[in-house]
């Protein structure tokens, strides 16, 4: 190969017959290989052979001059590393540059959550007595309740919820299941409109499902349809938030930890693989931190007398 059209071209196949990788992802490796030879020629570097760790460093140092996010960063730097492990085995170079260099760590951002007096104004907003009102109120609670996925919420079906003992069935990703408790508010909610609510609407489509959330026309509820219960309530409550359902698992994290629970016990119910999953819900609002330092630093009391 003797161009940087012959090297695109080559590993464009490459892509395709061997790694059988989709349209959109060649795409990407595509863009990030036009930055990178872009790079070294305004290095003057005339072949990828040429390449050494202190290149790499300064294509690093390049990217963030651009103010790339640390994720756009990593991505290039993982696309270059697969360019040049297919450059060896082609025998263009003899080893690669970018094997050296550590993807740097990616940003977890805190995840937004509501406040304990924002939880009771949406709390207030559904009228119960109407039958729209008794199934928005019985989602809101239960998804507070148990911090379930908005999927989780819409694949519940009769068969999954035990009354007697205050537990749940769900479904979570890649079809794992457990069994999640729920207290006593979310139970209410969910008895009411089960046996009133849900009936109604069963009537209007006439016809016969076990899923237990169910739009205005009697049909099983979608995903898309929480997020429009859910914005509506907050129009209606006034809020200045914006609320998706995973805003509410996220609230539902939150309050638990500040309440003392333990981080295992949090990832057990939210349905986490890994504890890193669920260590970004480990922060805690101002106030609680202030609360937790006063009543447990035993010289602390001293500063209000």
């Amino acid at each position: 190969m003797n161009s940087w059209e012959a090297y695109r071209k080559a590993f464009t196949e490459y892509l395709q017959i061997e790694k059988n990788a989709s349209a959109y992802t060649i795409e990407f490796y595509l863009k990030d290989l036009s930055v990178y030879f872009d790079f070294l020629k305004q290095e003057a570097i005339s072949d990828v052979s040429l390449v050494d760790y202190q290149t790499v460093r300064i294509f690093l140092a390049f990217l963030y001059e651009q103010r790339l996010s640390r994720r756009s960063v990593s991505r290039k730097i993982s696309s270059l590393r697969s360019f040049y492990k297919f450059l060896q085995r082609e025998g263009e170079v003899d080893s690669n540059p970018f094997l050296q260099i550590t993807l740097p760590k990616a940003e977890h951002p805190v995840p937004g959550f509501l406040y304990e007096e924002e939880m009771e104004k949406l709390f207030s907003v559904s009228d119960t007595t109407t039958i729209l009102g008794q199934r928005n109120q019985a989602i809101l609670e239960l998804v507070y309740a148990t911090g379930i996925r908005v999927s989780e919420c819409t694949g519940l079906l009769l068969e999954d919820v035990d009354f007697y003992l205050g537990t749940m069935l769900v479904r979570g990703k890649g079809k794992k299941e457990r069994y999640l408790p729920f207290g006593r508010f979310a139970e209410e909610a969910l008895e009411k409109y089960i046996s009133d609510g849900r009936k109604q609407l069963l009537q209007k489509s006439k016809s016969d499902t076990s899923f237990i959330f169910l739009n205005a026309r009697g049909k099983p509820l979608t995903a898309r349809g929480v997020r429009l219960i859910l914005n509506k309530l907050v129009e209606e409550a006034a809020l200045t938030v914006d609320l998706h359902p995973h805003k509410l698992r996220h609230t539902f994290a939150t309050h638990m930890l500040n309440e003392g629970a333990d981080l295992r016990v949090v990832q057990e119910l939210l349905g986490h693989e890994h504890l890193s999953s669920t260590q970004i819900y480990t922060h805690v609002t101002k106030d609680r931190l202030r609360e937790i330092y006063m009543n447990s630093h035993p010289r602390a009391n001293n500063r209000d007398g």
